[in-house]
């Protein structure tokens, strides 16, 4: 659960923070770190030493094609989050592929509907 998860990379959180300043997207702490949306849709974020962004089946086609190393990303053992993928260590130290999948992934995500918030349950 949460408290199996390791802290979250300062170095990756201040790079993804520094790289998303041109997209206009809101910033929520989901997974124990920093999350960032386009329309109320989570695209990209930081999970303790990895980023992982938000793609469409084929720009998934596409990252594992480039680097096998890219893998669903799994919060939660079990837990594979269809549409996401982690970046890999190779990407992560790569700039301008970091940019490339991230805009991928802010243009893939605008795309869908916008998410209204769910409505909590009175009890």
């Amino acid at each position: 659960m949460c408290g199996k998860w390791k802290k979250p990379s300062q170095e990756l959180t201040q790079l993804l923070d520094t790289i998303v300043q041109p997209y206009e997207c809101s910033q929520k702490k989901m997974f124990g770190s920093v999350t960032y949306f386009v329309n109320n849709n989570m695209f990209t974020g930081v999970h303790e030493d990895t980023i992982f962004v938000r793609l469409s089946e084929e720009d998934r086609k596409a990252i594992q094609e480039e680097d096998p190393d890219c893998e669903h990303f799994e919060p939660l053992e079990g837990k594979k989050m269809r549409e996401y993928m982690v970046l890999s260590e190779n990407i992560c130290r790569n700039i301008p592929k970091i940019e490339k999948w991230l805009e991928r992934s802010f243009l893939f995500t605008s795309s869908l509907p916008i998410k209204l918030p769910k409505k909590r349950k009175v009890k």
